[in-house]
């Protein structure tokens, strides 16, 4: 199980990579969530929402990523 470590940490970062990138077109179809203003801002061609609601999702997936991150296990330097 060890080993396995961190197969399994970048399968989740994957996933929530997968499922934030899906969110839009999730709205596309008539689920609600973060990708509402994007659509939103799509159908009324309002590209600073549009960029703003997508910036959004983008800085979400960043923070996600780095918080699941395992901490570096190294010698101080």
């Amino acid at each position: 199980m060890p080993s396995a470590s961190p197969t399994i940490v970048t399968g989740v970062t994957q996933c929530i990579m997968l499922s934030l990138s899906m969110v839009v077109i999730a709205a596309l179809v008539g689920a609600g969530g973060l990708g509402v203003p994007v659509v939103r801002a799509l159908n009324t061609v309002q590209v600073g929402m549009g960029f703003e609601a997508g910036f959004a999702i983008v800085l979400l997936a960043i923070i996600l990523d780095r918080v699941s991150r395992p901490k570096e296990s190294g010698a101080p330097r």
